[in-house]
């Protein structure tokens, strides 16, 4: 049975193999278990139930939540030679009662329906008239309340299955789902245990980057200037940020649409369709622009501002690179973000054990943005998967600054809120560590604390992001919901009692830039834009990036060598085979001295080792006489991070004129005050000296003289 699944797959989609937990899926379908896969997006969860519905007689029933993924699925398949149709709420009485005649005559082999039309008597008296043998449910978070997008129709899919006389298999399929939503689904839809494939969570193509205390606007207009032809999609979480950001965007004269539930059905259409057939290169949305974006060539999504929840966050950002092709996400944060999601829960939640648990999430996805770890292992993490070793792309694992020991600064928060009785928040805790005169700061008595303005020469801004990563790092805890409360954590104790140590580094701004293709690529995206719009369907139903990119490599002259292309089967050969290869081939004729060079996005490439280590390249400015900030622009790197590097070449006897660092007199100051508090950590010794002699200082001092 596998072994004729494999021919479908090549016949009609163009690939030798199946990816990870396809084909233990396809198989249980095909022995008739009721099965759920949990895949991560991109990861071809539609050939699960589109093979076998071509093996299987009748016609497969998929539940799927949003019209616009109806289209796009339906538009791939029929490109793909597979007989497919939908019926939703965008037809006229008449195409529907046309579209039924023609599946009960069994033109169709896949008919998609939302989960509400299952609640119409006649549509399922009409449906025990077929034979169904599978109906699969897609997107099946959306059956459980713990999910981010729960939708009460979605629970009466098995009632409305059961009555089918045909008993059909079900089968689920999600890319986000804890494992507490993961065992409602099971429940629901009656599905055992030893019938779920996980295939795991982790999108090795995508790079995630965490930007804060940025201009926002400005931050984003360089970067889309920067990737001015690649397709991208920029999340905010109202209304009035899309408006905002789309008119900024425009002015420029960028091409840009807007995407939010204030506008009309109509428009929201048109922009959605503009987008996918790549007239718009940005969209700018809510969350309403939502699950199904079947886009396989965007190559960034940018979280304007901080999500409320993880789940919602990663199928967001996943909507980058489902053509496999290295793509960026990136998440702009601002603490004022905060208070606008816990402002949309408090509006749009009223249960409260729900409240709570939607707080939680909100507070999972604040130590997201506050972690010094890898940022992909964190989001495996929150759905239950563990990976020993680090992604080793993500702009954390890239930042190759050291860390500072921030262990006092810890034990000077703790030490606040033991003795404000863990009663208040990041706020007030803030307010009464930087000597704040706040109303209540002096009405509840705190500024006669010891602990009171103990970190007075840093903003309340600054201590506030301080205790976010303390909160991040465990070693504090938060209770409460739309007003938190925080306490000191068992690991915020053994911090106290000086028995374990806090390390943190300062946030990079680095932006990593995607690199433009090659020409042969641009040529090709050229003629497949032009075949997409006499076809009136997205560029990407033509052919994917990966698939363009692939034809770059392999160049092919002939039919067969066609077929070997990735994504390339025979009823896309047939289609377009001939004049891709006539495209390929008038192009190398004209530049026959070309070579293609896919590269992966900059900040990737960071990741790969270079012939010369980063600190050589850093002394070689510097040798140059550039300064550290402006050796700290040119390299897109903190200076930190340069100070770090001169140190080390210092460390290896490579720069050896110390006066480059600090004058004689400069030196008996740092001289003194390491005697005076001893050689670590660094902050006591710069308490100690003039404001104007830098960390960069004391490091080349402690080095000089064997104590660095």
């Amino acid at each position: 049975m596998i072994q004729e699944a494999q021919q479908a797959l090549k016949q009609y989609f163009g690939y030798d193999e199946f990816r990870e937990g396809q084909a233990n899926i396809i198989e249980y379908i095909l022995d008739g278990k009721n099965t759920v896969g949990i895949m991560p997006t991109g990861g071809g969860k539609s050939i699960c139930y589109q093979i076998p519905a071509l093996m299987l007689d009748g016609v497969t029933l998929v539940i799927s939540p949003l019209i616009s993924l109806m289209k796009d699925q339906v538009d791939s398949l029929i490109h793909q030679g597979i007989k497919a149709t939908y019926i939703n709420s965008t037809l006229s009485n008449s195409e529907v009662e046309t579209r039924m005649e023609e599946i009960s005559l069994g033109e169709y082999k896949l008919v998609y329906i939302a989960p509400e039309r299952l609640e119409s008597y006649g549509f399922l008296r009409f449906l025990n008239t077929l034979p169904i043998p599978l109906v699969a449910v897609d997107e099946a978070h959306c059956l459980s309340q713990w999910g981010h997008d729960f939708r009460p129709s979605y629970l009466g899919i098995s009632k409305a299955v059961d009555q089918l006389q045909s008993k059909p298999t079900i089968l689920a399929l999600t890319a986000t789902a804890t494992p507490e939503v993961q065992a409602d689904i099971l429940h629901h839809l009656h599905i055992p245990e030893q019938y779920k494939v996980l295939t795991g969570f982790q999108r090795t193509n995508l790079f995630f980057q965490v930007v804060k205390g940025e201009d926002r606007k400005r931050w984003v207009a360089k970067y889309v200037q920067k990737n001015e032809q690649h397709s991208g999609i920029i999340y905010c979480a109202t209304r009035k940020e899309v408006e905002n950001l789309y008119v900024y965007l425009e002015k420029k004269g960028y091409s840009v649409g807007k995407y939010h539930g204030g506008l009309s059905d109509t428009l929201r259409q048109e922009q959605q369709e503009e987008f996918l057939n790549d007239s718009i290169t940005i969209m700018i949305a809510t969350n309403a622009f939502g699950m199904g974006i079947n886009k396989s060539n965007v190559r960034y999504v940018i979280h304007y501002q901080i999500p409320k929840n993880m789940e919602g966050y990663y199928q967001e950002a996943g909507r980058a690179g489902r053509d496999g092709v290295d793509s960026e996400c990136i998440l702009l944060f601002s603490p004022q973000d905060i208070q606008t999601q816990r402002y949309i829960i408090d509006q749009n939640i009223v249960n409260q054990e729900l409240h709570e648990n939607e707080m939680q999430k909100l507070r999972d996805m604040i130590d997201f943005v506050h972690t010094e770890a890898c940022l992909q292992n964190y989001i495996l993490a929150y759905f239950g998967e563990h990976v020993d070793a680090a992604c080793g792309h993500c702009s954390n694992c890239l930042d190759e600054r050291e860390s500072e020991d921030v262990t006092k600064e810890a034990q000077m928060v703790l030490s606040c809120m033991m003795r404000m009785n863990e009663r208040f928040g990041t706020s007030l805790i803030s307010g009464v560590l930087t000597g704040s005169k706040g109303k209540k700061i002096l009405e509840w008595g705190f500024d006669r604390l010891t602990t009171y303005g103990l970190m007075k020469d840093q903003s309340q801004k600054e201590v506030g992001l301080f205790i976010d990563y303390l909160i991040s790092e465990g070693v504090i805890q938060v209770e409460g919901g739309s007003f938190p409360v925080l306490k000191v954590s068992s690991k915020g104790k053994e911090v106290l009692m000086g028995d374990r140590t806090v390390a943190r580094k300062v946030q990079p701004t680095v932006s990593a830039i995607i690199p433009q293709e090659d020409e042969l690529f641009q040529a090709l995206r050229t003629l497949r834009k032009s075949i997409a719009d006499s076809e009136g369907v997205p560029p990407f139903v033509i052919f994917s990036d990966k698939a363009l990119q692939d034809m770059c490599v392999k160049r092919p002259k002939t039919s067969q060598e066609f077929l070997h292309v990735s994504g390339v089967g025979e009823s896309k050969l047939n289609r377009y085979g001939e004049i891709f290869i006539k495209e390929i081939s008038a192009f190398l004729n004209e530049f026959p001295d070309h070579q293609v060079e896919i590269q992966k996005p900059a900040s990737i490439q960071k990741a790969n080792h270079s012939d010369t280590p980063s600190y050589l390249i850093s002394y070689a400015l510097f040798k140059d006489q550039k300064g550290i900030k402006e050796i700290s622009k040119e390299r897109g790197m903190s200076t930190a991070t340069i100070e770090n590097h001169i140190i080390r070449t210092y460390q290896e006897g490579i720069l050896d004129d110390w006066s480059i660092l600090f004058t004689e007199a400069e030196e008996t100051l740092i001289e003194e005050a390491v005697s005076k508090v001893g050689p670590a950590p660094l902050k006591p010794i710069k308490e100690e000296l003039p404001k104007e002699i830098s960390y960069f200082q004391i490091k080349g001092y402690l080095v000089k003289n064997g104590q660095g």
